[in-house]
């Protein structure tokens, strides 16, 4: 079984407006409200390519109780860790020309309601491969992700990263399945290059050889690479009309692992479906219904780069 962690959900408030003016009322329209987090929208992706998954994560006052309810309304199996404090909200607007995202630090997350989660992950008695995303809510210190991975590891289980915290650089010595970087944070936590293909391609292979498995680079609206550490590939996105990218990475990642979680080998069929599922959502406020996703699969190029 798939088990997704989040440590710091939230529901997102996407938002449009006809253009932000300073020190006056912006008016918005067309409101929603997702229950959210980066391992959530795989899970929710997962879940719609007909892959279970169970959720995990601290979630706590009423926004918690909206997301969790939200994920069990959408079919997903939630074991939740309770804390006190509201799980964040994090505001995005977009203005019809630009996007502006506003993310809250989280509510805090004392020692003894991660130990209860720690202790949740070494109960799990079907735990295949746990996806651990996005950032650590307040007094959670970066070492929280090494517990994990330390209990997961002795369960004799795969995990995948999909964080942005320098950390990862170190983690990646624990290798993992797969780590799912965009471009810029290749830069800013590997410090490489990413001005053109060839030197971020070089750069996978040196991660590989760090430790990662297998290294997926989202690149937006350029597509993504893909590495096992021996072959490269890219694939090509659909261009479509951007209305919100908050959930695009995360329903990238849940669309990738729907195949080649269970088929290491479908690697063009896997890219092709993240970068379909990818540009459908970030059409979307939120996820979205993915209607567009066969449509745009059949627009993705894959094809395996010559270093």
């Amino acid at each position: 079984m798939i088990y997704t962690l989040t440590a710091n959900p939230a529901l997102d408030m996407v938002e449009r407006c006809h253009g932000l003016v300073a020190n006056a009322v912006n008016r918005t329209y067309d409101a929603s409200y997702n229950p959210n987090g980066k391992g959530l929208n795989v899970s929710y992706t997962l879940k719609h390519y007909g892959v279970d998954s169970v959720i995990m994560g601290f979630f706590g006052g009423f926004t918690g109780d909206f997301i969790v309810n939200g994920a069990q309304q959408r079919g997903c199996k939630v074991r939740p860790v309770y804390v006190d404090g509201i799980t964040r909200v994090n505001v995005s607007i977009n203005d019809g020309t630009n996007e502006y995202h506003f993310p809250n630090e989280g509510c805090v997350v004392p020692r003894d309601r991660q130990m209860q989660l720690l202790n949740l992950i070494d109960d799990i008695d079907d735990l295949e491969c746990l996806v651990i995303s996005g950032s650590l809510p307040p007094q959670v210190a970066p070492r929280f992700y090494d517990e994990v991975i330390d209990r997961v590891k002795a369960k004799g289980a795969d995990f995948v990263l999909d964080i942005s915290i320098p950390m990862l650089a170190d983690l990646v010595r624990k290798r993992p399945l797969l780590i799912k970087p965009n471009d810029d944070e290749l830069a800013t936590i590997f410090g490489v290059d990413v001005s053109s293909e060839a030197a971020m391609g070089r750069a996978l292979m040196d991660i590989c050889g760090m430790g990662a498995q297998n290294v997926l680079l989202t690149l937006g609206g350029d597509g993504a690479l893909f590495c096992d550490g021996v072959h490269l590939w890219k694939a090509t996105s659909p261009k479509v009309k951007v209305l919100s990218t908050v959930c695009a990475g995360d329903a990238t990642l849940g669309a990738f692992l729907s195949l080649w979680g269970r088929d290491r080998g479908a690697v063009k069929p896997a890219l092709r479906r993240a970068m379909a599922t990818g540009a459908n959502v970030a059409m979307s406020a939120g996820l979205g219904d993915f209607a567009a996703v066969d449509e745009f699969a059949s627009l993705v190029e894959v094809h395996e780069v010559e270093l």
